[in-house]
């Protein structure tokens, strides 16, 4: 059974968000919260296995509780999904930096909702590639989130690597699939995928995101926009 903590600030869309998780078999509600520090209080008291994390809160906002619930969950931290009214969100795109699983859209189908509640809960990143490199291309470089970039987030926080675990990095950088890696490298996927745990490990990352965000940060990889006006 899959435990699930909702976060929202609106009562009807968190007591409709709470009831269809309900409705579905191998899904569990175990708490809901109204705020920030609500949801930081009851993701350590009941452990839940995801976090349905509306982004924008009264008092601590949706980023900064996601922060704090993942710092203190550890490697037993739970799985935040992150829910937005926009895609392109200079919020969801520091969430996904401090290393939650995914983000939805809030007119997201219930039957989408529920399957990407079970793909975070089972390990998985619940967005395309493509969605954070847009993200990231949105964002990356500009003063207010350089700001708040996680420390040690410069080339030399690439040091630990070794010289393909480097290529693996540019390579999911640039949006490209285990399959699409291994192709490139001929290697084998469960090679691709062992390089890729073994550099999220050294660089303490715990989502494929912040993979493609460090790349960027790292300058492995270079935004669109900023390549069309060099």
């Amino acid at each position: 059974m899959v435990t699930v903590l909702v976060v929202d600030d609106q009562v009807l869309i968190r007591a409709g968000l709470a009831a269809l998780i309900r409705a579905a078999p191998g899904l569990e509600v175990v708490g809901e919260a109204a705020t920030g520090e609500e949801a930081v209080d009851l993701a350590a008291e009941l452990r839940p296995d995801v976090v349905l994390m509306d982004i924008r809160l009264p008092g601590i906002s949706g980023i900064t509780a996601t922060e704090r619930i993942l710092a203190a969950g550890g490697s037993q931290a739970p799985k935040v999904l992150i829910l937005t009214t926009f895609d392109i969100d200079e919020y969801v795109y520091n969430a996904l930096r401090l290393g939650a699983s995914g983000f939805l859209l809030k007119d997201t189908p219930p039957e989408r909702l529920i399957a990407a509640v079970q793909t975070v809960a089972g390990g998985d990143v619940l967005l395309a590639p493509n969605a954070v490199r847009r993200l990231v291309e949105a964002f990356s470089g500009t003063p207010a989130v350089r700001s708040r970039a996680q420390p040690g987030a410069r080339p030399e926080q690439l040091a630990p690597l070794t010289a393909r675990e480097v290529e693996v990095l540019q390579l999911v950088g640039q949006a490209m699939s285990n399959r699409q890696i291994a192709e490139a490298l001929s290697l084998s996927e469960a090679t691709v995928k062992t390089h890729l745990n073994r550099l999220m490990s050294k660089l303490h990352l715990t989502s494929r995101a912040q993979v493609v965000v460090l790349a960027y940060d790292c300058g492995l990889i270079e935004p669109a926009g900023r390549e069309s006006r060099s």
